[in-house]
């Protein structure tokens, strides 16, 4: 198994989050009320940002490849098949990530050090990225 490095496993993270950025800024910029309040405009951006999210990040990655993985050539897989992981686990793995970042954000470097090259979230759902 050809086992993506950390550098290329940041460039996919922020490709996938830019779009989703940009709608959560753009709601937040103009979706306010003249008092300062939240308005719909906010909350439309905010759904469409957590859409891209749930499309890109759990369906498209539980395939395999979110937008960021398929633009720089990696793949999100089960470590002990080789298979995509599915929608349900790709959500568990973002909910995992939290465990990365707990402890100063360490866990999202372990990549750099670890044999399997996978973070803390990977290793409690038992998922890989690898190259094309």
């Amino acid at each position: 198994m050809n086992l993506a490095t950390w550098p290329v496993r940041v460039g996919a993270f922020i490709v996938d989050y830019i779009p989703a950025w940009l709608l959560f800024g753009i709601g937040a910029g103009v979706g306010r009320n003249d008092d300062g309040t939240l308005g719909p405009i906010y909350f439309v951006f905010s759904l469409l940002g957590f859409g891209y999210i749930v499309y890109n990040r759990w369906i498209l990655g539980g395939k395999g490849q979110s937008l960021g993985k398929k633009a720089l050539g990696l793949y999100l897989v089960k470590e002990q098949t080789g298979q995509p992981i599915g929608a349900g686990m790709a959500f568990l793995r973002d909910i995992a990530h939290v465990v990365d970042s707990i402890i100063c954000y360490i866990g999202w470097l372990f990549p750099l050090w670890d044999a399997k090259k996978q973070t803390l979230g990977d290793k409690i759902v038992g998922t890989v990225v690898t190259k094309a």
